[in-house]
């Protein structure tokens, strides 16, 4: 079954065109051999009625009555020789016979054949019956052995000869002629009968061929749309795919860190403040304030430790609940968001950080700017921490959408392996990136360490 599948692999077109083509050459074979069979037949029929009229319209007057004669007689006979060997009749006729019904021949210019009688043929019972039977052919009749041997076709004639108040064929004359210059004009009636079948059938299907081929053109246009329209979807949905896997695992990511956070504020509280507030505690409770013979002195001294302890608590609790506080940044654009962070940290380490920024692309997302501001805030905090705050360098660019975000320092670097899962500050940054769809990338060795944070025009759009 390869031919199948080698024919399905085709267009519809290249199918119409060989199917259609094969019907189209066969049909004009059946319908030319049909046309050119006819033509040849009326050709010949119309050829034989001309030849017959005028051969009749000679002979008739020489026959005798044939209803009451059942044999030709000397003188008819003798008119007959005379007619149909001198004149122009004479040059046409290659032979002539006179038939009875019963397949006697009555007369002919072929002596030996006068009382002979043959069996009826089709041709003859024809012409008995009243039909003027036409063919151009070489002779084939048992009776035609002369005519046979010339080796050529002959138009050969059956004309009934009628009785006049009846209508009744009473004889049949049967004569062939040469009839020089039929077989050209049968050729050419068939080359102009074959040429116009051919003709019609070549324009019929040509136009048929252009429909079809626009036709095809048009569907395999649709299909190749059609098909670019479903990869792209195809590539979209696996795209969505992945986007909610990853969003999904950074979900998992976000609460495993949410956790982690919560684990950390509960340890800073409980060894900073907490510890503060429990000296403070213990130190109400001491002899010394409740003895009421302390003196004033000692007693004064002991309530400002235990002020003291009770304000270091409040500091703690203010930077703790500071950094976990973002300032009201919706309104904010990216320049004013880097220069606070900036600014905050100088101001905290007092160290410099470079800064540039260009912005010129549209209104951000609220999400897409508290990312932005963690960013630089951890990045900084860790430029400062482990790279020790040398050349701190923060470039910010935000154009037509495409979001990039760079912080840099010259320190010492890290090893990337070395980073801890459980980490907070690098991985908080990356899954917080991941979840919005944007892109994370780390770059640190011996000469510093550039984090950067770059968001696509589609992906800030989600």
């Amino acid at each position: 079954m390869n031919w199948l599948r080698r024919w399905n692999a085709r267009s519809l077109a290249s199918q119409f065109f060989i199917a259609g083509g094969l019907i189209s050459i066969a049909a004009m074979f059946v319908v030319g051999l049909f046309v050119s069979h006819l033509i040849e037949e009326t050709v010949i029929h119309n050829s034989g009625a001309a030849t017959a009229l005028y051969v009749d319209s000679v002979i008739a007057p020489l026959l005798p009555d044939m209803q009451t004669e059942s044999l030709l007689d000397e003188a008819s006979a003798l008119a007959l020789d005379e007619t149909l060997g001198q004149g122009a009749l004479g040059k046409r006729l290659v032979s002539f016979k006179l038939w009875r019904s019963d397949g006697t021949i009555l007369y002919s210019n072929e002596k030996e054949l006068v009382g002979k009688t043959f069996a009826v043929s089709d041709k003859l019972q024809r012409a008995f019956a009243g039909s003027l039977v036409a063919r151009y052919e070489i002779a084939s009749d048992p009776e035609s052995d002369k005519e046979r041997a010339l080796g050529k076709p002959l138009m050969e004639i059956y004309n009934p000869v009628l009785q006049p108040w009846s209508g009744q064929a009473v004889a049949v004359l049967e004569f062939y002629e040469t009839a020089e210059g039929l077989g050209d004009s049968l050729a050419h009636a068939r080359l102009r009968s074959w040429g116009a079948v051919a003709a019609l059938t070549a324009t019929f299907f040509l136009v048929l061929s252009v429909l079809v081929f626009r036709g095809s053109r048009t569907i395999e246009a649709q299909r190749k749309d059609l098909k670019e329209r479903v990869t792209e979807l195809s590539a979209l949905l696996a795209e969505n795919r992945g986007l909610q896997r990853r969003l999904q695992r950074a979900s998992q990511r976000a609460a495993a860190l949410n956790e982690t956070y919560l684990r950390s504020i509960g340890a800073d509280l409980h060894d900073g403040p907490a510890q503060h507030i429990a000296y403070a505690s213990l130190r109400l409770d001491s002899d010394v304030l409740i003895n009421a013979s302390t003196q004033p002195e000692v007693r004064e001294k002991e309530l400002a430790w235990i002020r003291s302890s009770l304000a270091e608590a409040m500091t703690e609790i203010r930077n703790i609940c500071r950094g976990l506080v973002l300032p009201h940044i919706e309104k904010s654009s990216i320049t004013e968001i880097v220069t606070r962070v900036v600014e905050a940290h100088q101001h905290k380490t007092e160290t410099p950080v470079e800064t540039v920024i260009d912005e010129d692309g549209p209104e951000l997302p609220p999400a897409v700017k508290i990312c932005i501001y963690r960013f630089v805030q951890e990045a900084l905090n860790n430029a400062y921490r482990h790279g020790g705050g040398v050349q701190q360098a923060v470039r910010a660019v935000s154009h037509k959408g495409h979001v990039r975000v760079e912080v840099s320092d010259h320190g010492d670097g890290f090893d990337p392996t070395e980073v801890r899962p459980t980490s907070l500050g690098l991985v908080g940054l990356r899954e917080r990136v991941d979840s919005l769809g944007g892109s994370f990338d780390i770059k640190t060795g011996e000469g510093g360490t550039t984090v950067t944070m770059i968001f696509e025009p589609m992906e800030v759009g989600e």
